[in-house]
């Protein structure tokens, strides 16, 4: 008996090429996701928004706080990125960030104490997850005291390369990804600096020393989170 050939059926060609498609599809794939967190954080009583760019994020987040005067910073590449700490000093506003150049260890001490006690504190996240948990690794802990208690406003603000299905592997990827990343761009003396591999070591230098699990807005602090469908940050 010769052998017997079905025709198969046509599919329209795709006509996006290579990384614009990815991009795509990865955007596609990132707002689904975000849709999911989006309504996880707000059922845990977080003020919660979704954005394409960092153009919308930076408006948004503006339009959010511009009521306040007094503002400090985490440790964060994504806040820094967008310019936003630029547009407050324009508009008179008082910044507190300990990462100014030539700060010295006591001046910076100070200034990361302000971040618990002024009008709005702005910082990332290490990991978010789509169940709703917001998750943040400190070494000294100006950013994990902040973003709880004392602070009237704190927004939070993330790129979706950061959220993670649930909370164990929200805290997965900031041993696999956002610890190592870290300590290599401080140029931290640590294990994973070197391999990029977290052994919960005890070098001097060690930056993971405190985490904090936001599982629901706390009782006294106003808490906005602002998701940013692009990789931001570590």
């Amino acid at each position: 008996m010769g052998v017997i050939y079905y025709a198969l059926p046509s599919y329209p060609v795709q006509t996006v090429k290579g990384n614009k498609m990815n991009h795509t599809f990865q955007n596609w794939l990132w707002q689904k996701k975000a849709e999911k967190c989006v309504e996880a954080l707000k059922k845990h009583d977080f003020d919660a928004y979704f954005v394409q760019d960092t153009v919308e994020a930076k408006e948004l987040v503006l339009e959010i706080i511009k009521d306040h005067e007094t503002f400090g910073f985490g440790g964060s590449n994504t806040t820094r990125q967008m310019g936003i700490i630029e547009e407050l000093l324009a508009m008179g506003k008082t910044i507190y960030d300990h990462w100014q150049d030539g700060v010295p260890m006591e001046e910076s001490r100070k200034i990361r104490m302000e971040h618990g006690r002024c009008d709005c504190f702005l910082c990332s996240a290490n990991a978010i997850s789509e169940t709703g948990e917001i998750i943040n690794v400190d070494g000294a802990g100006n950013r994990t005291n902040a973003m709880s208690f004392g602070p009237k406003k704190v927004v939070i603000i993330a790129g979706m390369n950061k959220v993670r299905p649930d909370l164990h592997s929200a805290l997965g990827r900031v041993k696999e990804v956002a610890g190592p990343m870290r300590a290599k761009s401080l140029n931290m003396d640590t294990p994973c600096a070197k391999t990029g591999i977290c052994n919960d070591c005890n070098a001097p230098q060690r930056i993971c020393r405190i985490t904090t699990i936001l599982h629901r807005k706390p009782i006294m602090t106003d808490i906005s989170v602002v998701l940013v469908n692009k990789s931001l940050g570590f």
